[in-house]
Order: structure tokens, then sequence, then C-alpha cells
């Protein structure tokens, strides 16, 4: 065998598991955000059963395990992540997350024939973007984006795109305001504010 041929070989066998290690990473971006909706649609369906301690509860573990909820944290509060202490740091990603499962919860309350359909899943500079839609029983549309970034080995939410509007930029921008005027400790006590005000306002 040429030198030749050898290198036309190895370059080949490159190319091959650079697609398909490719594959692998789209397929599971993919699953995250499948297994997302899967919990959404379970816990649209069971609303009123669950109720809304139910529908967090069953939400909670699902969303700690497809977000990235500490790459988000850092990014919503922007350069005042630095000047956080660990145990603020730690403190700011657990109400975060609870605020989260607050809101899913409050938003899906109930059911009424939608259904979620996966469009397309790409990489875009070492993320992924997996596009979907929910599709509501009359046939309206929302598109729903998710970007996924590799944590530790494993694909996780840091962005949802509703409809071309980041929910990442809105919460920074609003975040970053509220430590600039009145501090940190301010927006941690906001957002403890409306993890309760969701409660009081759905029972």
């Amino acid at each position: 065998m040429t030198r030749a041929m050898t290198r036309a070989i190895a370059l080949t066998l490159i190319a091959t598991w650079h697609t398909a290690g490719a594959s692998e990473n789209l397929d599971a971006g993919k699953a995250v955000v499948e297994k997302l909706h899967a919990t959404l649609l379970q816990v649209m369906t069971n609303a009123q059963t669950l109720g809304f301690g139910g529908r967090v509860a069953t939400l909670d573990p699902v969303l700690s395990e497809t977000f990235d909820f500490s790459t988000i944290s850092r990014i919503v509060t922007g350069r005042h992540w630095k000047s956080l202490a660990e145990k603020q740091r730690n403190g700011f990603v657990t109400v975060f997350a609870r605020l989260s499962a607050a809101t899913y919860a409050s938003n899906f309350d109930g059911f009424s024939g939608e259904s979620f359909e996966t469009l397309a899943v790409e990489e875009r500079r070492g993320r992924i973007l997996v596009k979907t839609a929910i599709v509501k029983a009359d046939g309206e549309r929302v598109t729903l984006d998710y970007l996924l970034v590799d944590t530790e080995g494993l694909w996780r939410i840091v962005n949802v795109i509703a409809d071309g509007v980041s929910d990442l930029s809105l919460k920074r921008a609003e975040y970053m305001v509220v430590i600039k005027n009145n501090g940190f400790d301010s927006l941690v006590s906001k957002l403890n504010d409306k993890i309760a005000d969701y409660g009081e306002t759905v029972e």
C-alpha cells in the first residue's frame, strides 16, 4: 500500500468518526428536548389531578436534568457573577431553578389537544440548536427553539427562543437592571416573591 493510499484511508476514517460523533451529539440534543416535551405533556394532561404543587414536583427533577442552570445563572447576572461568593452563586442557581419549575407549572396548567413537533436539529459552533413547535388543536403553531451546550459531556439547554424572542436575553436585561439599581440581594428577593406569587395565583 502506498503512502498516499494510507493517508487517504486515514483521512476517510477520521471524517467518518467525526461525522458519527456529530450525529451522536445531535441525537443526544434532540433527546434532551424531547424528554422535556414529554414531561410537559404529562403535566398538561394531568394538570388538575396534580395541582400546582404536583406539577412543580414532576417538573423539577426533569428541568434540573435538561437545563444547565449554572451557566444560565452566570449569563443572566452578567459581570456581577464574578463578584459573588460561592454561597451566593449556589443560592442563586437554586432559586432560579425553583422559579423555572414554578413558571412552567403555571404556564402548562391544562391540556387542549396540543402537541410538540421536532422540526430540525443543527450544530452551531459547538452548540446544538433544536428547532421545535408547539401545535395547538386549531393548528396554530408557536415555534420553540432550544440552544444546548455540552456540560461535562452532557447536553443541556441554556436558552429557549419562543417565536424569535430569546428568554435568556429578556432575563439578562431585566436582572441586570435590578442588580444595578437595588443590588443582588434584591434580585434574589424578587425571584422568591415571584415563586410565591405563582403558588398563590394558581391554587
